[in-house]
């Protein structure tokens, strides 16, 4: 068998110069011309994006969950009162996954 001996035959990569000399490099040559400023541009909101943001600002100061009924659970907890519904949270999870796989299947 042959071992090639491509490492030998190959071009030396030129070697990085470190950033102080590209910086001097770079302030040696003309300075390049500074590109033309794009034109500029108006933007004008539609009634919908009005509305839109409206909506985002509405929905961002509503709260997503009853913070009155979580405070209840919490209490519950910390009291033993609370009393988890095993077959409540298995139907739960069987709706779930049926949602998950029709979801797919779409």
């Amino acid at each position: 068998m042959k071992i090639d001996d491509t490492l030998n035959k190959t071009v030396a990569a030129p070697t990085l110069a470190s950033p102080q000399q590209a910086r001097a490099d770079t302030a040696q040559e003309a300075p390049a011309a500074a590109p033309p400023a794009p034109p500029s541009t108006t933007v004008q909101l539609s009634p919908l994006s009005t509305q839109l943001q409206a909506l985002q600002s509405t929905q961002a100061s509503s709260s997503v969950f009853a913070t009155k009924k979580v405070e209840e659970i919490k209490l519950a907890i910390s009291e033993g009162r609370f009393q988890v519904n095993s077959e409540k949270v298995a139907d739960g999870l069987l709706e779930s996954v049926k949602d998950l796989i029709n979801s797919r299947k779409r």
